[in-house]
């Protein structure tokens, strides 16, 4: 891991989902900071019972490995009619996103009771593997019949309504204000800027 100048302050995203990353990325994409993905081959048990729990896991690990700062999102579709699933289960619901989304629509059948919410955590934890800063997001929507647009997990199946569109079809910036990650990463950044010493 090569070091930056220090003008320039490090942040390690804990997560080995490079969709994931570049998001994240994205929505620090103001802050002057530079992102890397956590070190390879790095898998970290998902033991938490909250969305929480699971960042605060996967943040303060990949800081206290790295010994730099450590961002880490945990985040869960949950269905309504299905009792809040597949939740905390979500990226281990089926083998592949397709899957997933298959499996989701043959359990919700011709259910009219279609309410949905996207729920993320975030967590940042300082290079000594301590969490010091968290929040959390949730953006409301309704799961269609059949996908709509292409994306990662359930987005092309998760109808926002003030968006009008899915969540696979959601430019950046409309992700970025009605996200359930994006709300977090807002809540998020003024104690981040703080902590990092960044504008």
């Amino acid at each position: 891991m090569t070091r930056p100048p220090l003008s320039q302050p490090l942040l390690v995203i804990a997560s080995g989902n490079p969709h994931k990353v570049a998001e994240i990325s994205a929505m620090l994409d103001a802050v002057d900071l530079q992102v890397l993905q956590q070190p390879e081959g790095l898998e970290i048990e998902e033991t938490g019972s909250t969305y929480l729990e699971n960042a605060r896991l996967k943040a303060c690990t990949v800081a206290g490995l790295t010994g730099q700062w450590a961002l880490a999102d945990d985040s869960g579709l949950e269905v309504d009619a299905l009792g809040g699933a597949p939740g905390l289960y979500s990226a281990r619901y089926a083998p592949t996103d397709h899957e997933r989304i298959h499996r989701l629509l043959h359990e919700l059948g011709g259910s009219p009771y279609r309410s949905a919410s996207f729920n993320s955590a975030m967590v940042l934890a300082d290079p000594s593997g301590t969490a010091v800063l968290e929040a959390q997001g949730i953006c409301r929507g309704e799961i269609l019949t059949a996908p709509d647009g292409h994306g990662g997990g359930y987005d092309p199946i998760f109808w926002v309504r003030e968006a009008g569109m899915t969540y696979a079809r959601m430019p950046q910036h409309l992700k970025d204000k009605l996200g359930s990650r994006g709300k977090a990463a807002r809540a998020l950044a003024p104690g981040l800027k703080q902590l990092l010493g960044v504008s």
